[in-house]
This record gives C-alpha cells, sequence and structure tokens, in this order.
C-alpha cells in the first residue's frame, strides 16, 4: 500500500491566512523551525499509478502540483485520481471538489449523512452536477461491511463510525448522527499491510482502541496540543472537544491512547496553526518524540 500525505494541516493550513499567532508569524519571518503545510488529505494506492483521494482539500491543485503521480501523464487531459473517498463534510475535506469539476464524472464514496449535508445545505452534488456527469455517489455503509474501488481491487475499506460533530453549516448541527465523521481502515490484500487513518477523532473508546490494535500504521488527529488551545492562544472561544477533536495533552488524551498501543507506527496529522508541536524545537514536539509519536507533513510518505 502506497499512501502519500498531500495535506497535513487543519482547516486554513499553515500558516493560516489571516492568523498571526506564534506560529503562524513565526514561519513567515523565519524564526520558527517550521514546515508550511496544506490543508489535510491524503491518498492511498495498491500500485503506485491508480490513486484513491481521501478528502478533497481546498488546496488539492498545490497537492496535485507538488505529487508528480496524479499529474496528467497519459493522454491529452487526464488524471490518476480514480476515486474519492469523503470522511466528513467538513469545508476543510470537500471543497476541493470544485476545484476538481473540470474532471468530472469523479466516483465519490460517503456516507449518507454525508451525501445529505453535500445535497443541502451545501450542495456540491447538485452544483457539480452540471459538469459532465458531476459526482456519483457510491453509499459507504456503515455496518461494517468492507468496500473497495474498482481501480485499486487490492485496497479493502472499512469505516468506521466516529464521535465528532457535524459541520457548521449542516442542518443536523445540533444533533449528531452516524456517518457525520468516518474513519477508515484499510488493508491491502497482498502485503496484508494496514492502515487507520481518522483525521478527526473526539473520542476513544474500546471498539476504536481494537482497530487501531490492529493497523501497522496510525494516521490520526492531531489537532490540539490542548483542549483549551485556541482560547489560550486567543484565536477563538471552542474547545477542542467542542469541535470533535481530542487534544494531545491531559488525561484521556492522544498520547495517552497511543501509549497504550504498542504495535502501530503512530502519527498526528490535521494539525491546527496553534499546535506548538508545528515547532520542531518546541518542548511539545520533544515530549511527542518521547513516546515514539511522529508528526506528518506534506509530502509524507508511507508504504505497507
Amino acid at each position: 500500500m502506497h499512501i502519500q500525505i498531500l495535506g497535513s494541516a487543519a482547516g486554513g493550513g499553515f500558516p493560516q491566512w489571516n492568523c498571526n499567532c506564534r506560529n503562524c508569524r513565526g514561519v513567515r519571518n523565519g524564526s520558527l523551525r517550521a514546515q508550511p503545510r496544506t490543508q489535510s488529505s491524503i491518498a492511498l494506492s495498491d500500485d503506485g499509478v491508480h490513486w484513491i483521494l481521501c478528502n478533497a482539500s481546498p488546496d488539492i491543485r498545490t497537492q496535485i502540483e507538488s505529487f508528480p503521480a496524479l499529474q496528467p501523464a497519459r493522454k491529452l487531459r487526464d488524471t490518476a485520481i480514480a476515486g474519492i473517498v469523503l470522511l466528513d463534510s467538513q469545508i476543510d475535506h470537500c471543497t476541493g471538489l470544485l476545484t476538481l469539476r473540470e474532471g468530472c464524472p469523479h466516483q465519490v464514496w460517503c456516507t449518507e449523512m454525508v451525501h445529505q449535508d453535500l445535497s443541502s445545505g451545501f450542495p456540491l452534488f447538485n452544483m457539480l452536477g452540471h459538469w459532465n456527469g458531476g459526482l456519483q455517489h457510491n453509499l459507504i455503509e456503515l455496518d461494517g461491511t468492507p468496500f473497495s474501488i474498482p481501480a485499486c481491487p487490492n485496497l479493502r475499506l472499512t469505516a468506521i463510525v466516529l464521535r465528532s460533530s457535524a459541520p457548521p453549516y449542516s442542518p443536523h448541527r445540533g444533533n449528531p448522527h452516524p456517518g457525520d465523521n468516518i474513519g477508515l481502515f484499510v488493508e491491502d490484500l497482498q502485503s496484508g499491510g494496514k492502515l487507520f487513518y481518522a483525521p478527526g477523532l473526539g473520542q476513544v473508546d474500546d471498539a476504536l482502541l481494537a482497530w487501531m490494535r490492529r493497523a501497522d500504521c496510525l494516521l490520526v488527529d492531531g489537532t490540539l496540543w490542548r483542549d483549551d488551545e485556541m482560547r489560550v492562544c486567543e484565536v477563538g472561544d471552542k474547545l477542542g472537544s467542542e469541535m470533535g477533536h481530542l487534544a494531545q495533552s491531559g488525561p484521556g488524551g492522544m498520547i495517552e491512547v497511543l501509549d497504550g498501543l504498542s504495535g502501530p507506527r503512530k502519527i498526528l496529522i490535521h494539525i491546527n496553526n496553534t499546535n506548538p508541536i508545528l515547532d520542531v524545537d518546541s518542548a511539545e514536539r520533544a515530549i511527542l518524540a518521547e513516546h515514539a509519536i511522529e508528526v506528518a507533513w506534506d509530502g509524507m510518505s508511507i508504504q505497507l
């Protein structure tokens, strides 16, 4: 299994265009040893030729330009994107579909709740129907039944229901449903490699831990270092837990969760611009290293 990190930041990217926090200011003026990042998305392949896009970031054009395997190379106009899986309907995970409109029709896999959001509150499916067939919906079931995408037949994907929030625009924002947000367990039937991917993860229970223990690599929510980080940095008033993100530090935090898993490679993704782990020289980054937890970066490649 080929895994390409196209974008590793949370919504807004890093540095965020309107943010002057310590991290964003430091990476702009060179006083911080940190790497700029685009908004979260990964690509999967079983052969290195045909690729499944997991979430479509608003930065997808830049991400394609940074990854030659996704660029047109076989005919006058084409793409190596053979399917798109949406894990939720958050703006930073689906707006890139607008940029991909010239390549329609696209086969899109998502849950019924995500399809509802993208047909009502933010009607991308309706809008893009005017471009050469638009988005063709393939339903992701929530009963644990694996599914596959024809162009990558050796990858078996299973949707895992996560406890998180629908986006602010969603008609059912205050009424969570199963399928608002999923993780993916991906197994390569040839190599046996197993990936657990969950860029938005609010809570971890025993059932979820069982999936995580089966994986060779974990790509999990690294949005915030502390639950009240937005307040402390004076850039917002919401807690991470209110936004559906489990912070790294503190009792029951992501570090504690990952410490209980001895087998998989552990990598944080979807990192907010305020998170001190973006600073390579920070004390928080050193703590992650002590716990054998990595920080994803744009262009990172993983093979399982």
